[in-house]
């Protein structure tokens, strides 16, 4: 979920808020079920920051007019006649006096000292210190301290208060946060009685520890056993079905939030359209939201975030465009999503008027946003930007860095990126798999194969071996740079191999024209119950093409097709077109074209052109010609080779009139470049230049 900040409180995450709102309701339940367990401060407070009533054992505090109250405490209070609830005063104190000096250092993570303290004071007195253990759970639960959550467990048992329910659910809760789910199974398993809270507490350990599937199982068992869900069980088995996709269990929830009169709750409508759009349905999560009686900053976040994740980068835009129009104000959590449907999009124009917007907020300073930032500016090409805006940033961790040196490697700048690891190291930032896996790519986009060994050097040390995106990268790196062999004993190496992985170094062998090797993994692929996918049929197919294996390629494509239903896309068509033109089939190639379902870009069209030229075949390479053109009015490939195919036929006139042409529209070729790694540093090459000092040599 999305971070927010409500109502000029300090910045909370989404699940905190609700987690709170949540902690709020059980805390006013407990309250008007037994009062008298809460000294009530109304009338004696001298601040009104403090709260008006503190429970006794616990220390928790309300407000009668606090923001995070549920709307039913006004009613509820208003028909309840409350007296004084406060205990002896000199009690009240010495207890409060313990506890507090507990919760400080559990406050403060010193929970070696707090629980020292909890068996002082067991051995001091017999009564049971009830407040004390449940800031030690806390602290545990936050410090994520196992060992000392099992010793307050055992303190617990030992003052038999296992059996008390609150305990059992922080317990509970404890151990979830630990990541031990089974331990929090047992103490759940062992209690005599169990409530909403009870429950809650146990679906949220399962959707915590990854598995959504029982988690909704249990929320189901407690309907069946007469427990109704409460706000915050919803909350938390909606969010259960939007990690996991289980739509049919969403709708459901939200005809029994709709049942039990639930659906005007912001919190809980927020995280229905969150459900929604992360199971895909970006209409009926739009639908849901428009319909929403209130909307908060975080309703909005969630469908903007929804939108930006779908890929519908200019929806998230427009909503954004509405949000400001309605008042609401944008907070950083806002900013980061935008910013990165910019990026997606390479929306310059929208990401520059954001960087104003972020200003005007006072939010540039926030570490988060000012990387997104920089990642906007390098995928929209705009690399001296980004840079000026990281070399500017006063704190930066090494996401900042990481961002910074994909941007250079995704717009192919692998020397530069190479270079900011060096300083990324001087400055004593410590990389992670991210950062090893964007430098391995721009190792591999300009071959430099020592710069790449030195890196696999440093994985090992770091340790990343064994991660298979990393594994998979370093393939990729070895082939990409012409070392085969060492790829493929990388890629036997592995101890865990994805599809990914097959499809690396299956396209490792067609680049490098081991095309037999390339097919040969591939049938081995589906051998040990791998299934091919999109990627996959791309490699063999482009292998196919480079080698005339006509037959071979026709027949992958229909078995992608009809045996493993994966949908043709225009790669794919691109790579058949290619096969046909380069086995001078260029009729059945423009037949292929013809027919396809979806219309065809300009680099399918331009496939056929370049075959046109290499055949010199003028009808076809006219008709394709026109196409491109139609698609690309400034492609200067199709005027140059449409030129020399009508010079290759001895058609001056034509090829005059062509240059006139591109003199007409501006249109110029632009001269290639090529690289070559010699004696560790990569040389760069534009075509016909010879000014480099080791030109000869090289």
């Amino acid at each position: 979920m999305v971070q927010c900040q409500e109502q000029g409180q300090s910045g909370f995450s989404t699940p905190e808020v609700s987690g709170r709102v949540a902690r709020m309701e059980q805390l006013w339940q407990e309250f008007f079920s037994d009062p008298s367990q809460w000294w009530d401060n109304r009338f004696t407070k001298k601040n009104p920051k403090y709260p008006d009533f503190r429970h006794k054992s616990t220390l928790e505090g309300l407000w009668v007019h606090g923001w995070l109250n549920p709307s039913w405490v006004k009613a509820k209070m208003a028909t309840m006649a409350l007296g004084h609830t406060q205990s002896s005063p000199g009690l009240r104190s010495r207890s409060f006096h313990k506890d507090d000096k507990v919760n400080k250092l559990c406050q403060e993570g010193r929970l070696k000292e707090a629980l020292h303290m909890v068996k002082l004071m067991l051995q001091q007195t017999t009564k049971a210190p009830f407040g004390a253990y449940v800031c030690l759970l806390k602290g545990c639960a936050r410090g994520k301290a196992l060992a000392e959550g099992k010793q307050v467990h055992a303190l617990i048992v030992q003052s038999e208060l296992d059996s008390n329910i609150f305990l059992a659910n922080n317990l509970v809760d404890m151990y979830s946060k630990c990541g031990s789910l089974s331990d929090a199974h047992k103490v759940f398993s062992t209690m005599p009685q169990r409530n909403v809270f009870s429950w809650t507490a146990i679906i949220s350990a399962y959707a915590d520890s990854g598995q959504g599937v029982e988690a909704i199982n249990l929320f189901q068992r407690m309907q069946e056993t007469g427990i109704a869900p409460d706000k915050v069980a919803f909350v938390v088995v909606l969010k259960v079905c939007a990690g996991i996709k289980a739509l049919e269990q969403g709708k459901r929830l939200h005809s029994d939030i709709i049942k039990r009169g639930f659906e005007g709750d912001v919190v809980i409508g927020s995280t229905l359209v969150d459900m929604y759009a992360k199971c895909g349905c970006l209409e009926d999560a739009r639908e849901l939201f428009n319909s929403m009686s209130e909307r908060n900053v975080i309703s909005w976040n969630v469908m903007i975030t929804g939108y930006a994740q779908n890929g519908f980068c200019k929806e998230a835009l427009a909503l954004y465009e509405q949000m400001q129009q309605e008042g609401v104000q944008p907070e950083n959590v806002t900013f980061v999503v935008l910013l990165k449907a910019c990026a997606g999009i390479a929306a310059l124009e929208q990401g520059k008027q954001l960087h104003s917007h972020i200003i005007k907020r006072g939010c540039e300073s926030d570490v988060i946003v000012q990387s997104t930032l920089v990642d906007m500016y390098a995928k929209c090409g705009c690399l001296e930007d980004a840079r000026e805006l990281f070399n500017n940033m006063t704190e930066r961790d090494v996401v900042s860095w990481n961002v910074m040196i994909a941007g250079y490697a995704q717009n192919g700048l692998g020397k530069e990126a190479l270079a900011m690891y060096e300083q990324m190291q001087q400055e004593g930032v410590q990389p992670n798999k991210v950062t090893f896996v964007f430098l391995l790519k721009a190792c591999a986009s300009i071959a430099a194969l020592e710069q790449g060994k030195q890196l696999h050097s440093h994985i090992i040390k770091r340790g990343f071996e064994s991660d298979v995106i990393v594994q998979s990268t370093l393939v990729d790196m070895y082939a990409k740079c012409g070392c085969t062999k060492d790829a493929r004993e990388l890629f036997n190496n592995m101890t865990e191999r994805d599809v990914v992985s097959w499809n690396v170094m299956i396209a490792g062998y067609a680049q490098n024209g081991l095309v037999k090797e390339a097919l040969t993994l591939y049938e081995q692929m589906q051998q040990e119950g791998v299934q091919p996918d999109s990627v996959t049929y791309i490699c063999v197919l482009s292998a196919c093409s480079h080698s005339g294996l006509v037959d071979e390629g026709r027949h992958l494509f229909d078995s992608m097709c009809k045996i493993h239903a994966v949908t043709p896309t225009m790669e794919h068509c691109a790579c058949i077109v290619d096969l046909l033109c380069r086995a001078g089939r260029l009729a059945d190639a423009e037949d292929f074209i013809n027919e396809l379902p979806f219309q065809p870009d300009s680099v399918v069209w331009r496939t056929l052109l370049g075959a046109a030229k290499n055949y010199g075949n003028v009808e076809v390479g006219r008709r394709a010609f026109d196409c491109v053109v139609k698609l690309e009015p400034e492609s200067a490939s199709a005027y140059v080779l449409l030129s020399n195919i009508y010079a290759a036929a001895g058609r001056m006139d034509e090829v005059a009139k062509i240059r006139k042409d591109m003199e007409d529209i501006g249109v110029r070729k632009v001269p290639g470049c090529s690289w070559i790694e010699f004696d560790n540093p990569v040389h760069a090459f534009v075509v016909g230049d010879a000014s480099h000092p080791e030109s000869k040599e090289i």
